[in-house]
């Protein structure tokens, strides 16, 4: 591409504008990214032919996180496949008791999510433990939903999941940088779920009679693992992964040389885990499953990967930078700021997490901000609204909890409560007090 080539600002904002109304809109995400790159390019001075550079470029530059993506996948497939995931879920419920039957719940969320499991997968492998729970102690619907959405938010910023590999290969990063750096957040983030849920426990409709049958977790028609071979994924997983972490801290040089990349981990504790829960004769299902849920992601991560090269190609950067600084705001806002709005826009943490990163790293980093303070800030920004109607997750757990669209849009404004409390605990852990 040439590399002398500066696209119109104001170009490449309409780009990235046109991608989102095509979004809400509710065209196909990769198409609408791709297509308000090419907008956006040809707007901003570029020919076709530069154009297309731009867009090869973009697409280029993803491939690093799309190869983790996909060995995520792996993981996710074994989790969610085995029975694992709702083995540690009731495990926790039952460990808690009734008596902490929000705590344990919003746990059980983020635990699973933490291990790899989608968020709206361990909402909805969740849910049916909840409906029940709640049932007995007389908890709302609203309360229970919350709890389980906040649980999955807090869980889903120190996964080895897409978004968070996303903000961790947006700025070059270790994933097992990311994971460490979000964990108080998370913990802030959990806090603030019970305490939220616990204050809405009488508000909202009750659990009905109806809402218990055909529940689709029940432990009496299903055959799950033991703890302990479930336990053997997660821990291996979050074991290679802080190798180097530890290595570096203890200046132990051995494991400072490992360089276990999420990309040789992942699958590799996936398989050892399924080997330990005896189902190693169901590898091949689930790397299909994995594989299944990991396609559209891959998919967005091109798209983001083209609106980025745009944008960055552009002056858009220099122009934010200077704007900020001329109205005296601190920089180190743009980066949660961006988070919120991506995701908000695409209803997604991880399309949001990869347009943020995509787009705005260069400006983020350009006010002296680090690498892993601007990845921490816009990861823990992605989930401060990303439950709005226009995005799948929001219709999954209406569905998973049996709410009709106007009780579910009850829980937004808590869940985004829940969010902002990681994003602030960041923000002001890493933007101001440089931790």
């Amino acid at each position: 591409m040439d590399s002398s080539l500066v696209i119109s600002w104001w170009a490449a904002l309409a780009g990235l504008a046109i991608a989102i109304i095509l979004i809400l809109r509710r065209l196909n995400p990769v198409y609408s990214l791709i297509l308000g790159a090419i907008i956006g390019s040809l707007l901003g001075g570029a020919n076709l032919v530069q154009t297309l550079d731009i867009l090869i470029k973009g697409s280029q530059s993803v491939m690093g996180t799309v190869l983790r993506v996909l060995a995520a996948g792996m993981l996710a497939g074994v989790m969610m496949e085995s029975g694992a995931a709702d083995t540690l879920a009731r495990a926790i419920v039952t460990k808690l008791g009734d008596r902490f039957a929000i705590l344990s719940l919003a746990l059980a969320t983020m635990v699973i999510t933490a291990v790899g499991v989608f968020i709206p997968v361990a909402v909805l492998i969740v849910a049916p433990i909840a409906l029940e729970v709640g049932k007995k102690m007389h908890l709302s619907k609203l309360a229970l939903l919350v709890a389980l959405s906040g649980g999955g938010k807090a869980g889903n910023i120190i996964s080895p999941n897409p978004n968070t590999i996303a903000a961790a290969k947006g700025f070059n990063l270790e994933l097992s940088q990311v994971m460490i750096a979000d964990f108080i957040p998370a913990l802030f983030a959990l806090l603030a779920t019970v305490i939220i849920a616990s204050l809405l426990k009488n508000k909202g409709t009750a659990i009905l009679d109806a809402d218990l049958e055909n529940l689709t977790s029940d432990p009496k028609t299903k055959t799950f693992p033991s703890l302990k071979s479930s336990l053997v994924t997660p821990v291996l997983a979050i074991v290679l992964l802080l190798l180097n972490p530890i290595g570096s801290i203890f200046h132990i040089s051995f494991l400072t040389k490992l360089n276990l990349d999420a990309l040789y981990v992942l699958p590799i504790a996936a398989i050892a885990g399924a080997l330990a829960m005896k189902q190693g004769n169901k590898i091949k299902d689930f790397a299909k499953s994995g594989i299944d849920r990991m396609t559209d992601v891959v998919l967005i991560l091109i798209g983001a990967g083209t609106i980025g090269a745009t944008i960055t190609t552009s002056d858009l950067p220099a122009k934010i930078i200077l704007l900020i600084n001329m109205g005296h705001i601190p920089g180190v806002l743009l980066a949660p700021i961006s988070g919120v709005l991506m995701a908000a826009a695409s209803a997604s943490t991880s399309t949001g997490v990869i347009l943020a990163t995509g787009s705005f790293s260069k400006a983020i980093l350009g006010f002296g901000v680090t690498p892993l303070a601007a990845a921490t800030m816009i990861h823990t920004g992605g989930i401060v609204i990303d439950q709005l109607p226009h995005g799948n997750y929001f219709h999954v757990t209406a569905n998973a909890m049996h709410m009709n669209i106007k009780e579910r849009s009850r829980a937004i404004l808590y869940e985004a409560l829940v969010g902002a409390t990681a994003m602030i605990a960041a923000t002001i852990m890493y933007g101001f007090l440089h931790l």
